[in-house]
């Protein structure tokens, strides 16, 4: 199986990130692309509530395209969500074909270095990097230093969680930003007011 993961804290998930996977399942043959939210992201903090609302909204999201699936791994242990581990277990459980590729953005990647367990991370894995519009970036210390990873020429789609999480709380419509049982359950929930 030719595998591909999108780790992240989708918080919420939202329409480009679909793009992304879309593309990626597209223009590079995977035969599975797997949602993994992440539990408690070491840089960031968020109530057990919370983490188990962006669980809930990436399996709405997904749910309708047979090749998109997500997974609970970095929940189970409910501590810090950690990459390389992720990606340990993950060579455990299914068999893969090739290495598993891993989504990433300009900006996490331009930091890989500081994340757990980096030196060996980059040995597991290759990268799909997205570039955000207009970004001027050179990444190739991070190949010279053993990083493997692609670009992905997908046209920008500009939406970013944070703007979302603000619309929401200025009382702002998210219609067509997000998938329609998203926006539901958000409302639903009463999620990002008091952002």
């Amino acid at each position: 199986m030719r595998l591909c993961i999108f780790s992240g804290t989708f918080n919420p998930i939202h329409n480009a990130h679909l793009k992304m996977a879309e593309y990626v399942l597209k223009n590079y043959g995977f035969d599975k692309i797997i949602f993994i939210p992440a539990y408690k992201p070491p840089h960031k903090n968020y109530s057990p509530d919370m983490c188990r609302h962006r669980f809930n909204m990436v399996e709405l999201a997904i749910k309708n395209n047979p090749h998109f699936e997500i997974s609970d791994i970095e929940y189970q242990s409910e501590g810090k969500s950690y990459s390389y581990i992720t990606a340990l277990e993950l060579y455990k459980k299914y068999k893969v074909n090739g290495k598993i590729n891993f989504i990433i953005g300009t900006d996490a990647f331009e930091k890989i270095e500081s994340w757990y367990e980096s030196e060996k991370f980059k040995k597991l894995v290759d990268f799909i990097v997205f570039i955000r519009e207009n970004e001027v970036v050179n990444l190739d210390y991070l190949k010279e230093k053993g990083y493997n990873f692609r670009f992905a020429l997908m046209p920008f789609i500009d939406i970013s969680s944070t703007e979302l999480r603000e619309k929401i709380a200025q009382g702002k419509s998210i219609q067509g930003l997000v998938t329609k049982d998203v926006e539901e359950y958000i409302i639903e929930n009463g999620l990002y007011r008091n952002t």
